[in-house]
């Protein structure tokens, strides 16, 4: 293989990986799904990506499957003025309204996987799940885990996303 050969494979590859982890539903993109690595005795994990949809009809994220995880539900937390965290299920799902683009991370929406009995998200592996929605149906994608950093608890930034508010749901006007 000669070096032009060598670097046009070097970039596919990185394409490659820069495209994993994205995910088209009909009118729904989803984006990053990842899980934080939990110590060994961890009972439960958050799973967490960006949803964008780009259709004229509201869709809602009612479910989130994996196999080997015995309970999955949809949470939101929130700190009130007294810095009380709380966190409560989403019992009628995600909203991902028309035209907006919802993200779930640490401090607000998220997936619980709950149950983990002694087998911790280990950084680099995958965990394959099945998303549910209402209105698109539904979509097999992989959690990547992923290190846990110390910017990683609470609201995290994301660069030009807009204003957010607690509910995870972005603005840009």
């Amino acid at each position: 293989m000669n070096i032009f050969t060598k670097s046009a494979l070097a970039v596919l590859l990185s394409a490659g990986i820069a495209q994993a982890g994205n995910y088209t539903l009909g009118d729904l993109k989803i984006e990053h799904p990842r899980a934080f690595e939990t110590a060994k005795n961890a009972k439960v994990g958050g799973g967490y990506m960006t949803l964008t949809n780009n259709g004229g009809v509201d869709d809602t994220l009612v479910e989130v499957r994996v196999a080997e995880i015995p309970r999955i539900e949809l949470h939101l937390s929130e700190t009130d003025a007294n810095g009380v965290a709380t966190m409560t299920e989403q019992k009628g799902g995600i909203p991902v309204p028309a035209g907006k683009t919802v993200m779930l991370m640490p401090g607000g929406l998220h997936v619980m996987f709950m149950g983990l009995g002694g087998d911790p998200f280990e950084l680099g592996e995958q965990i394959n799940a099945t998303l549910v929605f209402e209105q698109a149906g539904e979509i097999d994608i992989a959690f990547d885990v992923v290190a846990r950093t110390a910017g990683d608890h609470g609201t995290m930034k994301h660069g030009d996303h807009g204003t957010m508010d607690n509910s995870g749901e972005t603005n840009s006007d």
